[in-house]
């Protein structure tokens, strides 16, 4: 089995907001994929099912905000018994370029908490991530938060689609076994 996890924060406000990558990615697949997402209490999770092969795919958006992502993905991960090279997370990035995407395969926060606190709660760094680019406040002085928070410009939509289409692709491509180097050679 294969969990992709979108990490963002729930309700309306949030919706199309650069936080929110995540789960515009996860929705855009699931969509493609004709699956709906149901709410799953015990783990605060939206999660849908589908298969691509014979592989059992879980899509997952965590209803417990993006600071505290990880206990939703670590609650899943424990109940399925699901091996780390299985997990994609997939999360939004200020320090690449908008719709640029990057695999990484381990790694330190690097300042975003939703990734803390899966470190957190599955204990180690090691996990399969992709990183969607949402790029850098252009004014120095805007606040971070104010720039994550907020939406996506109607000239940020081409390169937002684009990297959308290549996420989908790559995750069809993790579920059918290809190795995080394959994919990061493929993809970076």
């Amino acid at each position: 089995m294969k969990m992709i996890v979108g990490l963002g924060n729930v309700g309306q406000k949030y919706d199309q907001t650069r936080h929110n990558i995540g789960f515009m990615v996860i929705d855009a697949f699931a969509q493609k994929h004709g699956v709906t997402f149901k709410q799953d209490g015990p783990h605060q999770a939206y999660v849908a099912t589908l298969r691509i092969g014979a592989e059992k795919v879980l899509l997952v958006k965590p209803t417990t905000y993006m600071n505290l992502s990880g206990e939703a993905v670590g609650s899943l991960v424990k109940y399925y018994k699901l091996a780390l090279d299985d997990l994609l997370i997939v999360q939004d990035d200020m320090d690449l370029a908008l719709g640029k995407l990057r695999l990484r395969e381990k790694g330190s926060a690097g300042g975003h908490n939703g990734i803390k606190s899966v470190i957190a709660h599955l204990g180690t760094s090691e996990f399969n991530r992709l990183k969607f680019g949402i790029a850098h406040p252009k004014h120095e002085k805007k606040a971070v938060v104010d720039f994550v928070l907020g939406k996506f410009d109607a000239d940020d939509q081409i390169d937002i689609l684009q990297g959308i289409d290549i996420s989908e692709q790559l995750i069809t491509d993790f579920c059918e076994g290809h190795t995080m180097a394959t994919l990061m050679n493929q993809y970076n």
